[in-house]
């Protein structure tokens, strides 16, 4: 063992290429040993960085690399807390967020201060410093409330919300005590802050969603937005710091801006979060980790004194605010606890803010915060980190035991609820045109249940004719893509390429084979495609599927709508598909982060905002009651190029049909020509019919459905 440790000590790499691969080992085996220790990888990461730097074997010397890498991986952490935040959440229960969310950050701040000030004997801005780093938290135990499916619980959601408003305030206090170490300090200079602060943030909320929304607009490839994204990162990071601010501010603000054009399961937040995680944000902790010297732990008891204080007088200030605001908002014991579990972690954003303090000079050459502080912040880390894992694992555990007791959990009134083990969703998209077949497997992936981790159905239907070999090799080749789009996203996708004589029948057989549950369609017809063909393809799709199908037209990004409007006919409540639907909806929105307004009548207004409060509270419903179906052209003058008009309509012979539908497809036509357009038929009892109808039979049927009509007046598009 001591030859090794003096191999170790001896052994000092400088090649570019050894660093990157020492690196990288590190990055791989830190999250293996730390789970099996039952600790989180981000402490791994940084013990690493300390067993490898100058304070320990000394393997590794912190280069430019580290500086470079360091400080792009500390953007990112601030960057990804910003895109990540559940804005809508805040919004609809702002009274509490904000009462918690000032407790969980005032309370620890003021005691932290008060002792650091009185015990450790620091000067005022490092003991706010160091207050403001006991202000904030990170959620590193809510992996544990996923696994007991506890996200919607009241204490966990006020956590979230809390935890994001008091990292915001804790970076604007720590923005403004950086401000102090410039030349001129005196009142002139916080007007001017203050000016300056004010045009930052009003410029970019201006700027960037503009900027954003045209960019998105008219380019699709994933790697230029990713490009796109980083530079707005980076430039409202460098103008932040050119008005004064540090940077992580304006890292933290754009993420803020571009959290709704930038849906949690995208491909473009997967390659943001998995490029962060993999390399940026690593060699930042294992940087932090290098500057730390573990031997000043031998020096004497003022280190572990440091330690001690910190972590008792920041957990204390946090269960103070926890349990003080779950007797305010009048919550069970074991929900004081959670919000005490989820709030009282320090982790990430506490290693970038003592970070900062490390650049702030107090006189030449002396630092704000001392080694005895950096290492008494990442020590206190790891003891917040156990101490919060340990007490919202306890709260998952009683609060779970108490809803069974109960029989209280996730109660929706008069809203049809399924189980995982017999929800039969399962998506089937037909996809045949490549300019629109990346939208379709888009919707799906944002509309799909993630719990239940099912597998998309991609599928393309070859017409069997002399061409048949050529268009084969087509839909492969577009399936490939359309599969390597999915796996960006993390999303399973199995895809099958049909030969078949009928291509509606070859839809219904792929349909049945797979186990689907609904199929998405898009609205593009080429114009070689005869009108003999869509009469067949109509009615023998029509007969052959009594589940829910969604055609949709889309004439911008998907991430780029800002309202959802939706025309509700009346009676639709009582259709067997009606809940199926709405989920579809408000998961649609939700992941978008947009507005959605229904139109329809009170009856079915009252059941739809009944579902949305329980089961999607942060879905932004809007209600405009619609006395009658003939209004629906009136609809039309508030349809703007960003929103998305989704008409929900009924198949002849449903309790929601009525005769004013067959008007729909020329209404479209007239009034809703160049929109963002979906088109749902929702859910009916019955079962599968083969096609077996007469020619007269299926003529006639045709001449009267209104799904025939309106599938030829997308012909006609």
């Amino acid at each position: 063992m001591t030859e090794i440790l003096s191999y170790l000590t001896s052994l000092h790499i400088s090649d570019p290429t050894h660093i990157f691969f020492v690196v990288l080992l590190i990055v791989l085996f830190a999250p293996i040993i730390m789970s099996k220790l039952r600790i989180p990888h981000i402490i791994g990461m940084v013990l690493a960085g300390v067993l490898i730097g100058k304070h320990g074997f000394d393997v590794l010397e912190r280069d430019e690399s580290f500086e470079l890498f360091g400080l792009v991986g500390l953007y990112y952490i601030m960057f990804l807390a910003g895109l990540e935040m559940d804005m809508e959440s805040v919004k609809k229960n702002s009274r509490q967020f904000v009462i918690f969310g000032l407790l969980t950050c005032l309370v620890p701040l003021t005691l932290t201060y008060v002792m650091s000030i009185t015990l450790l004997n620091y000067s005022g801005k490092a003991s706010f410093l160091l207050g403001c780093i006991m202000a904030s938290n990170t959620l590193i135990a809510y992996p544990i409330v996923g696994r007991y499916g506890l996200q919607r619980n009241s204490s966990v959601m006020l956590s979230v919300g809390s935890s994001m408003i008091s990292l915001f305030l804790a970076l604007v206090m720590l923005a403004g005590l950086a401000a102090t170490f410039s030349d001129n300090s005196g009142w002139l200079f916080w007007v001017f802050f203050a000016l300056k602060l004010a045009l930052f943030i009003a410029g970019s909320l201006f700027f960037i969603p503009r900027l954003t929304r045209y960019f998105l607009r008219r380019y699709s490839d994933q790697v230029m937005q990713y490009i796109f994204v980083m530079a707005v990162m980076f430039l409202s990071a460098s103008l932040s710091a050119a008005i004064g601010l540090e940077g992580i501010f304006g890292a933290f603000f754009s993420g803020l801006i571009l959290n709704r054009y930038i849906p949690k399961v995208s491909p473009l937040m997967n390659r943001i979060e998995f490029i962060g995680n993999a390399i940026f944000i690593p060699y930042f902790l294992i940087g932090v980790g290098m500057l730390i010297n573990l031997r000043t732990l031998s020096e004497g008891p003022q280190m572990w004194l440091i330690v001690a204080l910190i972590a008792f007088f920041g957990t204390f200030g946090k269960a103070l605010a926890a349990y003080l605001s779950s007797l305010l908002f009048r919550l069970p014991k074991a929900e004081g606890h959670m919000m005490f579990g989820l709030t009282s972690a320090h982790a990430a954003g506490a290693i970038a803010m003592v970070m900062v303090g490390m650049r702030l000079e107090v006189a030449p050459g002396v630092m704000l915060v001392d080694n005895l502080m950096l290492n008494g912040v990442v020590i206190m880390i790891l003891v917040t980190c156990i101490i919060s894992s340990m007490m919202t694992q306890k709260a998952a555990i009683d609060i779970s035991l108490s809803d069974v007791a109960q029989g209280t959990r996730y109660k929706v009134r008069g809203a049809r609820q399924e189980s995982s083990s017999t929800d039969d969703e399962k998506i089937l998209v037909c996809v045949k045109y490549p300019e629109i077949a990346p939208q379709l497997v888009y919707l799906a992936t944002l509309i799909r249940n993630q719990k239940l981790q099912r597998e998309l159905v991609a599928l393309n239907v070859v017409y069997d004719d002399q061409d048949s070999e050529k268009a084969r090799e087509d839909g492969q080749q577009l399936l490939e893509k359309l599969q390597q789009q999915a796996s960006a996203s993390e999303v399973p996708m199995q895809t099958q390429v049909r030969l078949a004589s009928n291509i509606a029948n070859g839809i219904k057989h792929a349909f049945r084979e797979t186990g689907c549950s609904e199929v998405v369609m898009g609205m593009h017809v080429h114009t070689n495609v005869s009108q003999k063909f869509w009469g067949e393809f109509i009615q023998s799709l029509y007969n052959g599927l009594s589940r829910q199908i969604i055609l949709t037209r889309f004439e911008q990004p998907l991430s780029t709508l800002r309202l959802i409007q939706v025309a509700v006919p009346s009676r639709a409540e009582l259709e067997p598909g009606f809940h199926r639907w709405l989920e579809r909806l408000c998961r649609f929105a939700e992941q978008l982060d947009c507005r959605i307004l229904f139109h329809g009548r009170k009856e079915s207004l009252n059941l739809i905002e009944q579902f949305i409060n329980n089961e999607h509270p942060s879905v932004r419903g809007e209600y405009q009651f619609m006395a009658h179906w003939n209004e629906l052209p009136k609809l039309a003058a508030g349809i703007e190029p960003d929103h998305l008009f989704v008409v929900v309509t009924a198949r002849r012979g449903t309790i929601s049909y009525k005769n004013a539908l067959d008007r729909l497809p020329d209404e479209l036509t007239k009034y809703f020509s160049g929109t963002n357009l979906m088109i749902i038929f929702p859910d009916q009892y019955g079962d599968q019919k083969e096609d077996s109808m007469s020619f007269t039979e299926a003529q006639h049927h045709e001449e009267n459905s209104i799904y025939d009509l309106l599938l030829r007046w997308i012909h006609r598009k």
